[in-house]
């Protein structure tokens, strides 16, 4: 499979608490820390959701 790295740019202070799990849920909660994950379609709506918090770097 695919791998994607997704970086957290944003804070999540004052961000709704959908948003605020979602990117619980992507392995991130801090600026400045990445994670690699799979490129599926469930991850991809994940980043979608965050697209403003996050940055992606297909690898």
């Amino acid at each position: 499979m695919a791998k994607i790295v997704v970086k957290q740019v944003k804070s999540i202070i004052g961000r709704p608490e959908d948003q605020r799990k979602v990117v619980k849920a992507l392995g991130l909660g801090r600026i400045g820390k990445t994670k690699e994950l799979t490129d599926t379609p469930s991850v991809r709506g994940m980043v979608a959701k965050v697209s403003h918090l996050v940055e992606i770097v297909e690898k």
